[in-house]
């Protein structure tokens, strides 16, 4: 029977094949795949082992070497493990039936040799599926964590801007699964514990909902740059904020990637102003003006020195209560009655407030220039709380997140 088998391996190959291509969907396209010569090859490789099983009477000692390179083969193919898996107990199945018709057609009854062979064959199947397995998941472990090796190396060039020797911003953010357009978002978020994600599984997350991303984790910070569509970036926030713990700052939208490094230090003024110990999603302004003290943030202390000195110069308390009003007054688009709920207070304590304010620093909520001037010095103190303090040789700056 063993010499017989032997003998019909190549046809039996054959036959294996034709069913593997017509019943399994990854193997049907043998021209991107796995080419059908191949396919072929590691069928035969894996009866020949099963023959030769039978032919020693059994299954220990069965040199897996050659099923291990396969596996793994198959892994960097792309090839789904239970169709690898599928295509050998198609095999077995195909050897087992051409035996057991070649035995009836001797024998009315199966001879105790062919209840040995089988014995001998699923024992054979297991130890190849558990081979199999174990060299598929090994390649795939190595493969995730090179793709996640790029995709950081990635991210890391466009946050830097300094893109790789053969690809620039436009090429990497491609090779991360970005939409065409360059429209962008960067977040960055604080880890709980060294290297420890703060933003855990947002990745998948957010993909989901359709929209790519890109994460690179240091010792202090999670950093990620998140491909938009049509998406506002209310949904990404969103996802965020379903994150516990989450404590991370976001960059207004951008439309290039060639701006993902201003996006990041926008992202990062964003988290800073986030209170101290607590948690939250804080996206940055969309203001031009708040833009400029975040990318020139000396210049920002010195002008909020030189606009709000005396303020600035107050004992912490009443200085605090001062800039509040001011910078409540400003987000409610100049409205003092809009302001006072969020203050806790009437809107004429609002308009005593911003009086004392003006009286002190020389410049009035009626003259364009002045507003400018009074709420680029208030940004530059949510960006650098102390920075104007240590100028006039106060404290610490108490502004409201």
């Amino acid at each position: 029977m063993v010499v017989w088998a032997a003998s019909k391996l190549a046809g039996v190959a054959e036959v294996v094949v034709e069913e593997v291509v017509a019943r399994i969907p990854f193997y049907a396209d043998t021209s991107t795949t796995v080419p059908v010569q191949e396919l072929r090859r590691s069928v035969e490789t894996f009866l020949h082992m099963a023959v030769d099983a039978v032919a020693r009477g059994q299954a220990n000692g069965v040199d897996l070497a050659e099923a291990r390179e396969i596996a793994g083969r198959r892994a960097r193919q792309g090839a789904p493990l239970p169709e690898v898996l599928q295509v050998y107990r198609i095999a077995f199945r195909s050897l087992w039936k051409a035996m057991l018709d070649h035995e009836r057609l001797l024998s009315q009854e199966a001879p105790a040799a062919l209840l040995d062979a089988v014995t001998t064959l699923v024992d054979v199947m297991d130890q190849h599926a558990v081979a199999s397995t174990d060299a598929y998941r090994e390649v795939s472990a190595s493969m995730l964590v090179f793709q996640s090796r790029r995709r950081s190396a990635l991210v890391e060039a466009l946050l830097t801007g300094h893109p790789t020797p053969d690809s620039g911003p436009w090429e990497a953010a491609s090779l991360l699964g970005f939409p065409p357009g360059g429209r962008h978002v960067v977040v960055v978020a604080d880890t709980p514990r060294v290297a420890e994600e703060g933003l855990p599984e947002v990745e998948e997350r957010l993909a989901e909902r359709g929209i790519p991303s890109g994460w690179r984790l240091t010792p202090a910070q999670q950093l990620g740059v998140i491909g938009l569509r049509d998406e506002p970036v209310d949904t990404v926030v969103r996802v965020l904020e379903s994150i516990p713990g989450a404590r991370a700052g976001v960059s207004p939208v951008s439309d290039s990637v060639v701006d993902a490094p201003r996006s990041a230090r926008l992202a990062q003024a964003a988290l800073q102003m986030i209170p101290a110990l607590r948690s939250g999603v804080h996206v940055f302004s969309a203001s031009p003006l708040a833009a400029l003290v975040v990318c020139s943030p000396d210049e920002g202390v010195r002008l909020a020195a030189r606009v709000l000195g005396p303020v600035l110069a107050l004992p912490a308390d009443d200085r605090t209560l001062l800039i509040d009003t001011l910078w409540v007054y400003l987000e409610q688009s100049g409205s003092a009655d809009n302001a006072a709920p969020f203050l806790y207070c009437h809107p004429n304590t609002v308009r005593y407030r911003l009086r004392r304010l003006q009286d002190m620093t020389s410049r009035h909520l009626s003259s364009p220039t002045d507003v400018a001037e009074l709420t680029a010095a208030v940004y530059a103190l949510r960006l650098n709380p102390g920075g104007g303090a240590a100028r006039t040789g106060g404290g610490a700056v108490g502004v409201r997140p």
